[in-house]
């Protein structure tokens, strides 16, 4: 059964506060960037009450509260409530009870992402709004590298990796050199980043480059791959074999030099020790002050000498003479041979004939004795 005041009722809470607002409700935006999160509202005459607008940021967690992020109420603005968006959020309007209750967040990062509620107040009505804000991080300048030799014949692997970005990250490889094909063996991983280019050949080389992107931005980095030759194996071995003989006998010959000089040196010091040895020594200074003495004390005593003693010693060897330069260093073999002894008829015979035998010391000018 219909009453009558039911459709005045009906009538009446079609009328009051709505929120207006068609706009999208899943919002994705890169980090850095600014996002204004839509809240239009319109009043109806009956709606007479204070008006309160609160943005919150629901709890993913049923156990936690949710964060009231900002604030209007008696006709003033209330912005620091979050700590996390303290001063990065504001109504886009100076005055939000004109019918936009919507909120501008600046300079946004990953921790902004979650679901947040608009809700509009004034008595009797009510409304509310969600958004979900999703802030992903563009990726960082990829790094490209290739893992292992790059020699042909083997596998070559070439990884991208971004150390920054919200996931999903997509990875593509090109080639922007030569006939800007890939190799037709290569496999790629889009979500790894890496590109496996089994049995490479010499044509695979080139400038390749690698992107990463996600839905809020892309970078990129270039990779030059060069596949070169193997080596010649038994040519390494064999350069290695005669580097080593090369090596020992240079060893050799030095010990050899070496060897042979300090025999050379032991046998010329041999040499010189037999030299001196046939050297006669010099006399000291003393033995020649004696010679020199002796030399005094026989011209003195030639004076007291008589004809007879003369003969005397005229015969005697004389030891006691001083050797002149040219005998001391004349060799032992070149020692000139005493004087021929008289015959022994020389003395008789000068004696018969009256002759009398004397030795008369040589003098200098002064008159003493040499």
């Amino acid at each position: 059964m219909h009453r009558p005041g039911s459709t005045a009722l009906m009538k009446g809470v079609a009328h009051c506060l709505e929120i207006t607002s068609q706009g999208p409700t899943s919002i994705e935006k890169a980090s850095s960037e600014s996002v204004k999160l839509d809240c239009q509202f319109s009043l109806a005459p009956e709606d007479s009450g204070p008006l309160d607008i609160e943005w919150s940021l629901l709890a993913s967690d049923n156990q936690k509260e949710d964060k009231v992020v900002i604030l209007y109420s008696g006709d003033r603005a209330y912005e620091d409530y979050y700590p996390a968006v303290k001063g990065r959020a504001h109504f886009n309007s100076a005055d939000p009870k004109n019918g936009d209750a919507s909120i501008n967040l600046t300079g946004l990062k990953s921790s902004d992402t979650g679901t947040y509620q608009c809700k509009v107040k004034k008595a009797p009505g009510i409304r509310s709004r969600k958004m979900l804000l999703t802030v992903m991080v563009r990726p960082s300048k990829p790094r490209c590298s290739a893992d292992g030799p790059t020699l042909e014949g083997t596998d070559v692997v070439l990884r991208c990796t971004s150390s920054e970005g919200t996931n999903p990250l997509q990875y593509t490889w090109e080639k922007t050199s030569d006939n800007k094909l890939l190799p037709a063996s290569a496999v790629l991983d889009p979500v790894g980043g890496t590109m496996n280019v089994r049995n490479a050949s010499t044509s695979s080389s080139g400038t390749y480059r690698c992107t990463a992107k996600n839905h809020v931005g892309m970078e990129e980095c270039i990779l030059q791959l060069g596949i070169t030759p193997p080596p010649n194996t038994a040519g390494i071995i064999a350069g290695a074999i005669i580097a080593v003989l090369l090596a020992l006998i240079i060893i050799a010959i030095i010990l050899f030099c070496c060897c042979r000089a300090r025999n050379r040196k032991k046998y010329e010091k041999e040499i010189s020790y037999e030299i001196r040895e046939d050297v006669p020594p010099p006399k000291s200074r003393v033995s020649t002050a004696r010679s020199f003495t002796s030399v005094g004390s026989q011209r003195s005593s030639l004076g007291s000498m008589s004809p007879s003693n003369l003969h005397e010693y005229a015969l005697k060897p004389q030891y006691d003479k001083i050797p002149s330069v040219e005998e001391y260093e004349r060799p032992p073999s070149h020692a000139p041979l005493p004087p021929p002894v008289a015959s022994k008829m020389a003395g008789p015979n000068l004696s018969r004939m009256g002759a009398i035998a004397v030795m008369i010391p040589a003098q200098n000018r002064d008159g003493s004795i040499v």
